[in-house]
């Protein structure tokens, strides 16, 4: 279970009412790269096997993960990484934080306004409902939902459906995104590492966002709430504009 039960005082109008209110559980997992500890990430703990594959392609690590397996609170991969990352570990015996550089997205992909509207009304869980204490994402391809994840962090959430598309050999760059949380650079330096084209948020994006979506050809849609959105770069993949 990801939640656990908790009491507390409700106030309202000025009045303290008991309630016995339902909490979101956050849990640490220790992440391994080809044997070697690499992090630690705060985590909801379920679809642990997808957050794996997911954080090492949106890292810029590696492209591909050939297995991922969980033990308790470890979280072991094994991916193909470049030479230098493999120097890296010869000379120090760990990993850096950072991998490759990414490249620019090439992706003919295309979507309707309608969809971008379909895709915002998937991006809750039941979780969230339940908690208002997660973010949520969701992976659309070929006219479909394929993934939907929940998680106290919304890098998680990203990490997770990426890992899903990765682990059942979805083509990222025929994929959508569709998540809660805000898109800094630093989360859009996640879509481009994995190679996804267009990515619609209900959040913010910043300045240095939008430079890095434009940078690496990645559509970057935010505040999509209801029937509005903003479109910041690269709009022709959005047909009917």
């Amino acid at each position: 279970m990801n939640t656990i039960r908790f009491t507390g005082i409700q106030v309202k109008e000025g009045k303290g009412v008991p309630i016995d209110d339902t909490v979101v559980k956050e849990e640490r997992f220790s992440l391994f790269l080809n044997g070697s500890h690499f992090t630690d990430l705060v985590a909801s703990a379920d679809q642990v096997e997808a957050l794996g594959a997911g954080f090492v392609v949106c890292q810029g690590l590696s492209k591909e993960v050939n297995t991922v397996a969980v033990t308790g609170s470890e979280i072991r991969v094994r991916a193909p990484i470049s030479g230098a990352l493999e120097k890296e570990i010869a000379t120090t015996g760990s990993i850096g934080v950072k991998g490759c550089p990414p490249g620019k997205v090439v992706s003919d992909l295309s979507i309707t306004i309608d969809e971008v509207y379909g895709i915002t009304r998937e991006i809750v869980t039941d979780l969230w409902r339940q908690t208002g204490g997660v973010h949520c994402s969701v992976l659309f391809h070929d006219g479909a939902i394929v993934a939907r994840s929940s998680d106290v962090g919304r890098h998680n959430t990203v990490d997770k459906v990426i890992g899903h598309a990765v682990l059942s050999r979805i083509p990222l760059g025929e994929c959508v995104i569709g998540c809660t949380g805000r898109q800094p650079r630093d989360m859009v330096i996640k879509y481009a590492n994995a190679g996804v084209p267009i990515v619609i948020s209900r959040a913010a994006t910043t300045d240095r966002g939008i430079a890095a979506a434009d940078e690496f050809g990645i559509t970057l849609i935010c505040f999509s709430r209801q029937e509005r959105f903003t479109v910041y770069t690269h709009p022709s993949r959005i047909r009917g504009l």
